[in-house]
């Protein structure tokens, strides 16, 4: 097949100061016609920049300034501005990572679509909206009509990315460039939007450029492959190759930090209960006025679960399934309407606003995004710190602890007078984890606390909690969407699908003879799953 886009020495340079003088160094890569070509690597390799370069979308401050980007014969890194408004769209179009940030929240989906057929065509209102609305029946949104109608916050975030797909495909471009297109969705959505663009591609021919950390998706996906390091590239070739046979020890990294989907041995735990949940549920009513309209939401329904103290219990489903509801629930960050939920012997629904906050200590919370709930003004130490502060302990010693807990999680002491975005990803989510354990908790409910993170990145904060549990005796709850994640360090797992607990059991049993319809559902829908399987049990210590 012949090329349709290709990159000659792709050189760009970054601002001074920066951590290293080259976002990208001398790239070389090619995209054929009609076929797929997975660009992999964690966060900072220079994939997504390799993507702001062919749109020429870079930064401030960030230039081209080696090598040629032919599309079609043409140099885009020498087009005009104006020579870029015409490609863009219409020659090479892209799906961003984030729909609810690239989509105009005032504006209808429809009116956003539209616009595609407003900018580069003379077609009228009528053959617009009719276009807009084919698109949308292209992507198998639910219901078109009324999506055409809905703004971006009315969408779930698979529709959104739909949205945004059939955006991208309005001007039937040569070439799609499609950025971590499924990074934030649940499996079920995640294999769904997969083989909606697989689909796309080999029924229109599609060139398309797809951009990922996970090399589960590349396993579901890819044509070939292109592997990035710190802008350069170390590796590509066909899909099967690079899988199955990866030359480049970063290659072998990462392909290493797959988690499997094989249970490993059954770990020994306590028979006495930690933390337990009778009846649990939590109804939620919002809309109209005066009660009319309004809109009841059973987020949590008589949900029943125990976590045995020194194991780890896991809690996943979809999107909606209420499993982060539960989380908050028993965390009392919102209060349940109905059940009992018993820290040891405690029933923490009969405590005082004053009892609750001193029980506090005893049960603590890692969110999904460490940026958004670490402080941006304070220090990291001094968030660290704060928890033992406002229980009575005085400034020297908190801070003495906080220099501590940097360490137990793998921080050096000595960042800790640094701010939160002085750090990366995962390190920030390790300070999430020092900030829980500073109270020194017997429960840790852990909501999603890597779903942001690159695949190895994960690795390293899961091999970080199942250490911390065998060292210091905790209890994890462990939320998540990712049932690769949940195989890695759970012990017990609950399936919930619409509020409810429709399966739980033994992580071994649960993954390896699932009862119900909705967990094999699941199951089938992991990225890669046969890959993950082929890679066998996991590496985590189970101690």
């Amino acid at each position: 097949m012949s090329a349709i886009l290709s990159i000659e020495g792709l050189t760009v340079g970054l601002p001074k100061g920066a951590d290293r003088p080259h976002a990208l160094s001398r790239v070389t890569l090619e995209l054929r016609a009609g076929e797929i070509l997975c660009v992999v690597g964690e966060s900072g390799s220079g994939k997504s920049m390799t993507a702001s370069a062919i749109l020429r979308l870079l930064p401030p401050n960030v230039a081209i300034e080696a090598g040629r980007i032919l599309f079609e014969g043409k140099d885009l890194a020498a087009a005009t501005e104006a020579e870029m408004r015409a490609i863009r769209g219409a020659g090479i179009a892209m799906i961003f990572q984030e729909p609810m940030t690239a989509l105009n929240p005032l504006r209808t989906i429809g009116d956003q679509i539209g616009e595609m057929f407003r900018i580069h065509t003379d077609l009228g209102r009528a053959e617009t909206d009719k276009r807009a609305l084919a698109l949308l029946e292209d992507v198998h949104i639910p219901d078109p009509k009324l999506a055409m109608r809905a703004y971006p916050h009315e969408l779930s975030g698979g529709q959104r990315q739909r949205a945004m797909i059939a955006m991208a495909l309005a001007l039937s471009p040569r070439v799609l460039i499609a950025d971590e297109p499924t990074t934030a969705l649940d499996v079920t959505t995640q294999a769904q939007i997969l083989a909606l663009i697989r689909d796309l591609q080999r029924r229109l021919g599609t060139a398309v450029l797809f951009i990922t950390h996970d090399f589960g998706v590349v396993a579901e996906i890819a044509d070939r492959v292109a592997v990035m390091q710190h802008g350069i590239l170390v590796e590509q070739g066909e899909a099967a190759e690079v899988l199955q046979r990866p030359q480049h020890a970063y290659t072998q990294a990462l392909i290493a930090a797959v988690p499997p989907l094989t249970a490993p041995p059954p770990r020994a735990f306590s028979s006495e209960a930690i933390l337990r949940l009778e009846g649990v549920s939590k109804t939620y009513r919002n809309g109209g006025f005066f009660g009319r309209g309004k809109r009841v939401t059973r987020a949590v329904r008589d949900v029943s679960l125990v976590l045995p103290r020194g194991g780890t219990l896991g809690i996943v489903g979809e999107s909606g399934s209420g499993k982060s509801t539960l989380a908050r629930c028993i965390m009392h960050l919102v209060k349940p309407d109905a059940g009992v939920i018993r820290l040891g012997d405690t029933d923490l629904a009969s405590l005082s606003p004053a009892q609750l906050r001193a029980s506090a200590k005893r049960i603590q919370m890692v969110f999904q995004d460490p940026y958004g709930s670490l402080n941006p003004r304070r220090r990291a130490g001094e968030l660290v710190a704060q928890g033992p502060m406002v229980h009575g302990m005085a400034r020297g010693p908190a801070m003495a602890r906080a220099r501590e807990l940097f360490a137990l999680v793998g921080l050096d002491p000595a960042a800790i007078d640094r701010f939160p975005h002085e750090f990366s990803g995962g390190q920030r989510q390790r300070i999430g984890i020092a900030r829980a354990l500073a109270l020194d908790p017997e429960v840790l409910v852990a909501d999603e606390p890597v779903s942001a993170l690159d695949v190895s990145v994960q690795a390293q904060v899961l091999k970080l909690l199942a250490e911390l549990r065998a060292r210091l005796g905790l209890s994890i709850v462990l939320i998540t969407h990712d049932l690769r994640v949940a195989v890695q360090v759970c012990d017990l797992v609950a399936v919930m699908k619409d509020g409810e607990v429709v399966e739980h059991g033994p992580i071994g049993r649960v993954f390896e003879a699932p009862e119900h319809e909705y967990t094999r559902s699941l199951l089938a829908s992991v990225p890669g799953r046969d890959f993950a399987l082929a890679k066998g049990a996991a590496p985590l210590s189970r101690v």
